[in-house]
């Protein structure tokens, strides 16, 4: 197991370089060219000017989250293979540049949708938090406008502001893909890319779907146990495996964590692991790391994974904002430092415990 950070980039994200190295037991980052537009090829020059930034700071470049996948490519558009070209251009200067790690999404029109970004908990934290109820009473045009007052100045990962403001324009693209047509999508772009995935030995670590269900009316296909499995039959190459998000799983407390990581030895490739909260059926709220604080039993998850041999970057996923910070909302220093230490905690104990 590797501990890791999200980093932003020098230029997008208030955590430095300086502060992640001296969380203890974190050795790399997961990063990106934050930049570049989906479908845009990345240069060998940028890819290797990031990593030679990350590595004069003592750390390692870990993976890529995320190289972002055109909508044409999701959608099934004509112009798909012009995009699946640049994709897979990219996928060659990455490994180029001794990276190995891909993850990526496959959600229509929104990354991943909360109703809040700074729900005030009872300790005074806040976090980013869904309300079922909010979404179902809201224009999604209104979406970005509802909680833009939130950022802290910041430009959220997947609610880029040019992006959205194309949103009437996305769903009409959208209207006519639904949950196979959108998954057949998925499995022709994987398999376009998995040759150079196999010379390159790329990684390509599918992120889950948040949250696990279909919003606004827009499918959902990662999303629990059976579609992870039906993916990872259907593409049956190594290179093909996922990235095991507890958060995003766990908005639907059916999904069993432990069981699902067991199911899927092997095929995962990257962890984010973080704790929620749920209060009632279609609200939760992330919480932190700690089991006790959510609705996750975390060592039962660090165990699964442990149990199974995984030797991949982890990294604490969204944190609380708390003691006055101000960051990209889930993306603080400082819970997030606590969150990696509780898990290098966990993954001690039961390491040792083990033998």
């Amino acid at each position: 197991m590797k501990m890791t950070l999200r980093w932003y980039g020098s230029s997008f994200d208030t955590v430095t370089l300086k502060q992640i190295r001296q969380i203890p037991g974190v050795t790399g980052v997961i990063s990106t060219l934050y930049d570049t537009s989906p479908g845009e090829v990345w240069s060998r020059s940028r890819i290797h000017a990031l990593k030679r930034e990350i590595e004069q700071a003592g750390l390692s470049l870990m993976g890529i989250e995320s190289v972002n996948v055109h909508d044409s490519i999701k959608i099934g558009d004509s112009d798909r293979d012009v995009y699946i070209d640049n994709y897979i251009e990219t996928l060659k200067h990455l490994g180029e540049e001794d990276i190995h790690l891909i993850c990526y999404n496959f959600m229509p029109v929104f990354d991943w949708t909360r109703t809040e970004l700074a729900r005030v908990r009872p300790d005074g934290s806040t976090v980013l938090a869904y309300s079922q109820k909010a979404v179902d009473a809201l224009n999604p045009d209104e979406m970005f406008q509802s909680i833009s007052s939130d950022t802290n100045g910041t430009v959220m990962p997947g609610w880029e502001p040019e992006r959205l403001k194309n949103i009437h324009a996305l769903f009409e693209m959208y209207k006519d893909v639904d949950s196979e047509k959108l998954f057949s999508n998925l499995v022709y772009f994987l398999n376009r890319i998995m040759p150079v995935c196999e010379t390159y030995n790329i990684d390509m670590a599918i992120h889950p779907d948040d949250p696990a269900w279909n919003v606004f009316g827009l499918p959902r296909i990662i999303t629990d146990k059976e579609h992870l499995l039906r993916l990872m039959k259907t593409v049956d190459n190594p290179h093909n495996g996922v990235t095991f998000c507890t958060g995003s799983l766990g908005t639907n407390p059916e999904n069993d964590l432990p069981n699902m990581i067991r199911s899927l030895k092997g095929r995962i490739h990257f962890a984010h692991i973080r704790n929620l909260k749920h209060n009632f059926p279609g609200d939760f709220e992330e919480a932190a790391h700690l089991s006790s604080d959510g609705s996750f039993d975390m060592y039962a998850i660090v165990k699964a994974l442990y149990d199974i041999g995984f030797d991949g970057p982890i990294r604490p996923d969204h944190g609380r904002m708390i003691w006055d910070e101000k960051a990209m909302p889930g993306y603080g220093l400082y819970d997030r430092a606590l969150g990696a230490a509780y898990l290098n905690g966990l993954w001690e104990a039961i390491e040792k415990s083990s033998k």
